[in-house]
């Protein structure tokens, strides 16, 4: 049973925690802040934070939040507490946290000293523990992607107007003057009439090396000492025979409990395109190329064409090409170089990741990297006519603090649930054409494929373990 504490952000952030707790002297997990340029702020003035997750992405998620003092950790929650994984800065900056391996046993226990929660776990248990905050009124900033299904997140974005919470996806460039400047171009008319978006990200997972690669579910080994319990490691999803290239770090290439390359980079790299051109969901999804395709792990390599409604004038209908792995940088026209003295043409280095823009126009072309870098127009001397909208303010708070601030009602969030919850599930559409190795048409008002039962299945996922379903009702 989910225990219902319902606080106003108010009144959870007014009581001190001496009052809470029962304490004349407060604790020290309440109290410190272990950084030395980390200012220490009275509970009244600050939000108690539950970490969900202390590991991996963490390492940088926590101190991000945590970084002006305006938020501080007041519960730590994680299956394996082995310094290894990146734990070890979290753990020994704040060592007096109290400890928790199960996020329910957390929140119930010390629900009514936590006014927010971070959740850096697997991509298949984000969706559980963030419902779970959502439904006793806490704030929640999630790791991207956002879900590990379509039909999770679609839950998450009604359970955000449901619950009235501050919400947040860790995709950092989203609050960045990279962002800034992208909306500035938008609203100055640059990106009107792009109709053909490309997306590459080179190889960097494990599982986009021939030599890693499997085709079958690795055999049982004998679990770590540290790992407090597996079950609660698989969540909602089938438990598999406990094997060390799940846990700690190479999850992320099983379908069956992360979302692949396309999951992971495409939150950094398609997110400016898909919120700021408005994109939507999309009317197709074809799979051009999937290395060594198969339904254990994701593909080696991974083309997928997108086609993306007219949203409106000057805003036509959209091929987005994705692709990841080997043969991933787009064709860059000469037209676009800049060129150089000697009579050659200069062409822009494509980096690990990026976007190219193209204009029915054809005058010129619009290219970024990732996460929050700025954006280029090529030819350069077409930029240097629009140098106004190109140059960008610095954003008053990054990305965690803006959790932060927004969660004392300072600010709003720039990725909340509502924004970052259709572009998770452009991803999940991409992950489900990479499981399936099928073209799909998607309708995106009834959000079911047409004419493919075997998708629509997928949309929602395998029936979440008894234990689970009662989170999949709340929103």
């Amino acid at each position: 049973m989910i225990k219902g504490h319902h606080f106003s952000r108010r009144d959870s952030i007014r009581k001190s925690a001496a009052a809470t707790l029962g304490f004349s002297i407060i604790p020290a997990y309440l109290t410190s802040a272990r950084a030395e340029n980390n200012p220490r702020l009275p509970p009244s003035r600050r939000i108690n934070l539950g970490c969900i997750g202390v590991g991996g992405r963490a390492a940088g998620v926590i101190p991000s939040l945590t970084r002006d003092g305006a938020a501080v950790p007041v519960a730590f929650c994680d299956v394996d507490f082995s310094t290894s994984n990146k734990r070890a800065e979290n753990l020994e900056s704040w060592p007096d946290v109290p400890r928790f391996n199960d996020f329910r046993v957390m929140l119930d226990k010390m629900g009514n000293d936590i006014d927010a929660v971070s959740v850096v776990t697997p991509d298949h248990t984000h969706f559980t523990a963030a419902i779970h905050a959502m439904s006793m009124g806490k704030h929640v900033y999630v790791e991207k992607p956002l879900t590990h299904t379509f039909q999770e997140s679609e839950i998450l974005m009604r359970a955000e107007k449901k619950f009235k919470v501050v919400t947040q996806m860790g995709n950092q460039g989203h609050t960045s003057s990279g962002a800034a400047q992208f909306r500035q171009m938008r609203d100055a008319g640059l990106m009107e009439d792009v109709y053909k978006i490309e997306a590459w990200k080179d190889p960097s997972l494990w599982f986009m090396k021939k030599k890693h690669r499997i085709s079958a579910y690795p055999p049982e080994e004998r679990p770590p000492e540290s790992l407090h319990d597996w079950n609660q490691w698989c969540g909602p999803q089938e438990v598999m025979p406990f094997n060390s290239k799940y846990h700690p770090g190479g999850w992320r290439a099983f379908h069956k409990y992360g979302c692949g390359m396309f999951g992971d980079w495409g939150c950094h790299i398609i997110d400016f395109v898909h919120d700021y051109l408005k994109l939507g969901l999309p009317t197709e999804i074809s799979p051009l190329r999937l290395d060594d395709y198969n339904q254990v792990i994701f593909p080696l390599s991974s083309h997928i064409r997108f086609r993306f409604p007219e949203r409106g004038p000057r805003f036509p209908s959209v091929e987005l090409m994705w692709r990841a792995g080997a043969d991933c940088n787009p064709v860059f026209d000469a037209k676009y170089g800049d060129p150089q003295e000697d009579g050659s043409v200069r062409i822009p280095d494509f980096g690990n990741a990026g976007t190219l823009l193209h204009r029915k126009q054809g005058d010129y072309v619009i290219m970024r990297g990732h996460h929050g870098d700025a954006s280029r127009i090529y030819p350069r001397v077409k930029m240097m006519e629009h140098m106004d909208a190109m140059k960008a303010p610095k954003p008053e708070y990054s990305h965690g603090t803006s959790f932060i601030q927004a969660c004392m009602g300072n600010t709003t969030t720039t990725s909340p649930f509502s924004v970052s919850g259709e572009l998770t599930q452009v991803l999940n559409l991409g992950m489900i054409a990479e499981y399936l190795n099928v073209d799909l048409k998607f309708d995106p008002e009834n959000k079911q494929f047409v004419g493919n039962d075997e998708a629509n299945v997928l949309l929602k996922g395998a029936t979440p373990r008894p234990e689970w379903a009662q989170y999949y009702k709340l929103a």
